[in-house]
């Protein structure tokens, strides 16, 4: 397997921190359907709750 250089990862917006994050080798088989930077954001997604801040 070729090492590529974080840079010439794919990348993705999460939809509820508006953040960017990368490809990651656990998300191989299902890239296309990878919404959410971590499991926090997809619980707060399906609470209904936007933003990661407390202070919203």
């Amino acid at each position: 397997m070729k090492m590529r250089k974080k840079s010439e990862l794919p990348t993705k917006t999460c939809p509820v921190c508006v953040r960017p994050f990368v490809w990651r080798k656990k998300w191989a088989k299902d890239w296309e359907q990878v919404m959410y930077c971590s499991e926090r954001c997809r619980r707060s997604a399906k609470h209904g709750k936007q933003g990661g801040s407390k202070d919203d």
